[in-house]
């Protein structure tokens, strides 16, 4: 198959290239110009690199590669910024245009990244067809708006569409400020760790097993709204003391006295649509970090 990335150097879709290359898919990555090739990408001669942006696609270069699917990771995801950052706009209008033209240049699914975030926040697994749809962010807004947008184009014809609702990926390369590199940041250098939110819940995937979990979603066609989870949760606590653990330093893990709330304090995936593709999670949480921190060494 023929995938056209956006976003192929971002924590997502660089993962998401190995993986498709295993299996022997061809894929054009739109790279920015002037940005370095990565020194841990793949060489292959299925693997090309196309130079521009969303607003200035190098088109002829898409339209000779003769994309089936475009996947579209490209978005700002910088931690503290962005979900409230007016970037969100841009990417939200700018990725509409774009995979407008991807779809006229030849393309005919559309897979698109968006967030467990979009929805209303409660006690239960968050489900595609039974939790209602509730963006609390700018980034979460701007990524559902997205998804109308594309849906009411798929509805029109000439493309299907998916939509990949992702949780909480993790493991090597992800951004030095997520949770999990930062408490290893301050455990290494004998910091204490003070967890303000212990009890909130998340749903971690590493990143292997998102990369796999997208890649089921591209290989199937899979039409509609789609959870990237594994259907559990991990605190706050249980992460921050399993790497205490491995590193020798449970002893700095502390926890607030005054906890500050959570606005997202459950965010746990239904996954039975993605299980119904046969995935299946690979990286139980505790493998997951003993890698990241294996990584980080």
């Amino acid at each position: 198959m023929k995938i056209l990335l956006t976003g192929p150097t971002g924590f997502i879709g660089s993962a998401f290239i190995r993986f498709a290359l295993e299996k022997g898919h061809h894929i054009a990555g739109l790279i920015i110009p002037g940005e370095a090739i990565p020194a841990r990408a793949p060489r292959s001669d299925r693997l090309r690199w196309l130079r521009g942006t969303l607003e200035a696609a190098p088109w002829p270069e898409i339209v000779e590669f003769q994309a089936e699917v475009c996947v579209h990771t490209a978005w700002i995801t910088t931690p503290g910024v962005y979900l409230e950052s007016p970037e969100n706009e841009k990417f939200r209008d700018a990725s509409l245009t774009f995979l407008r033209k991807a779809c006229a240049a030849g393309a005919r699914h559309i897979v698109g990244l968006g967030t467990c975030v979009e929805y209303r926040m409660g006690n239960e697994p968050l489900c595609e067809e039974s939790t209602p749809v509730e963006p609390g962010t700018t980034y979460a807004r701007c990524k559902n708006e997205l998804r109308l947008a594309l849906e009411a184009g798929a509805r029109e014809g000439g493309y299907t569409f998916s939509w990949a609702r992702v949780f909480y990926p993790y493991g090597p390369g992800e951004h030095p400020s997520r949770l999990c590199s930062s408490i290893i940041a301050k455990l290494k250098a004998g910091e204490e760790v003070l967890l303000r939110t212990p009890g909130s819940t998340k749903d971690y995937i590493y990143i292997d097993d998102l990369a796999s979990a997208l890649l089921a979603v591209v290989g199937k066609r899979f039409a509609g709204t789609i959870n990237l989870g594994t259907g559990g949760g991990v605190s706050v606590e249980q992460v921050a003391r399993q790497l205490g653990g491995l590193l020798g330093r449970p002893d700095l893990i502390r926890l607030a006295a005054d906890p500050a709330p959570d606005p997202f304090p459950f965010v746990v995936a239904d996954i039975g649509k993605l299980k119904s593709l046969g995935w299946q999670q690979n990286v139980s949480c505790e493998e997951g970090l003993q890698r990241l921190v294996a990584a980080q060494a």
